[in-house]
């Protein structure tokens, strides 16, 4: 069972000369949660992240972290920051030395490790986010979504429990930022507390599992995602607006056309329940099957070997190490985002697929199809890809995964 780890109580904050940017702030956050600050701009959204770890302090209130309130001395605020990363929203204010190598260590020197430690960590954080070789690369010849990477690099570095990030997808195209929160994924799935700020409805329904509604300084709600985006008066409080998929779900119920049972996150949860309205009987449809290739195990050449042996699989990868070794392998992905949903959906038309994805997110794929099948009633296999025997999708569509 998670237990809190950060929690505000009763706080307040004022810019000088400026009226309140917060007001009265309580909630908490779990170990091992995904947080969205959602609310439109100037709701107070950066001042909250600020108070995360020590940048504010609160005239008024405390926050506490591990049960213990935020001391604001020089010493504390040290220790608080190896505890709490914060990634701003424009990492140019972040990156300032001269290379790539120097910026991430900056942190590791300054809590006194050794030259080997320092270096170990380093290593270790450019890997985690794929910059593996961008050592000497002066920040500024990065791109925007490099630099994002090298900040996180740089926090990661000191190992914090929680990584808090300001409108991470900010200056992002669509590819950059699904990149990018896959990452924040691959990171919460090793067990780090994550907290963004966003303005992004889409993405915080999508991606988090605690929702922190705030407006004008104030809290309007903090649940889950299904209980602030389903209530319309909640979301026009915050001056934003219902995720697509949600809207979509809501015409569809009023004209009758599906039945109300659990609001839909994604598009596989909308289309599976325009099936069970529309859809032929099911029971005997052969369903796809999914196979889950780890690629901090299996080498490139095997995985090159097994998917050259299958014929018409699906392929996708998650994860920056999974994507880059999909590059340098020459390996035509047929998706690279949504990747779990999008075998899922290619399993219910008979298609297989293979995931390549790192060993942080092999357990989350399997508990992902799981849920899905214990929800809709469909059974996919989903194997772990054996490269030494026959693999189970090479085999006819009519000995792959079915319904009863």
């Amino acid at each position: 069972m998670m237990t809190n780890l950060l929690e505000f109580e009763n706080v307040h904050y004022a810019y000088p000369n400026c009226q309140e940017s917060l007001c009265g702030v309580t909630f908490s956050i779990k170990k091992g949660a995904k947080v969205a600050l959602v609310g439109p701009n100037g709701a107070g959204k950066t001042t909250l992240l600020l108070m995360c770890n020590g940048v504010l302090e609160p005239s008024k209130g405390r926050v506490l972290l591990g049960g213990e309130p935020l001391r604001y001395d020089s010493h504390s605020l040290r220790e608080i920051r190896k505890k709490v990363g914060l990634v701003f929203q424009n990492s140019d204010t972040q990156l300032f030395a001269p290379t790539v190598y120097q910026d991430v260590a900056f942190g590791p020197l300054n809590l006194g490790m050794t030259q080997d430690e320092i270096q170990s960590a380093v290593t270790r954080s450019l890997a985690a986010v794929g910059l593996t070789g961008y050592e000497k690369r002066p920040p500024h010849q990065l791109s925007g979504g490099e630099k994002k990477r090298a900040a996180i690099a740089g926090i990661l570095a000191m190992e914090p429990e929680v990584l808090v990030f300001d409108e991470p997808t900010s200056s992002l195209d669509p590819a950059g930022a699904a990149d990018l929160m896959e990452l924040l994924d691959e990171l919460n799935a090793k067990g780090a507390t994550i907290i963004i700020s966003t303005h992004d409805v889409e993405l915080a329904y999508l991606w988090a599992d605690q929702i922190i509604l705030i407006n004008k300084g104030t809290v309007l709600h903090a649940g889950t995602p299904e209980e602030v985006f389903t209530d319309p008066a909640l979301v026009t409080s915050s001056n934003l607006r219902m995720p697509a998929v949600l809207e979509v779900y809501t015409e569809l119920v009023s004209r009758q056309m599906v039945e109300k049972t659990q609001s839909p996150k994604s598009v596989l949860q909308l289309v599976s329940s325009l099936e069970q309205n529309f859809s032929k009987p099911r029971a005997n449809r052969a369903l796809g099957t999914i196979t889950v290739c780890n690629v901090d195990v299996t080498g490139a050449d095997e995985i090159r070997a097994w998917i050259d042996g299958q014929q018409g699989i699906r392929c996708g990868a998650m994860g920056t190490r999974a994507k880059n070794l999909a590059e340098r392998e020459s390996i035509a992905l047929d998706f690279m985002y949504g990747v779990i949903d999008k075998g899922i959906l290619r399993a219910l038309v008979g298609e297989c697929s293979v995931l390549l994805t790192p060993a942080s997110m092999v357990p989350h794929v399997f508990r992902r199809v799981e849920t899905y099948c214990r929800e809709s009633g469909n059974k996919i296999a989903v194997v772990p890809m054996n490269t030494k025997t026959k693999s189970p999708v090479s085999g006819s569509m009519a000995k792959r995964g079915t319904t009863e």
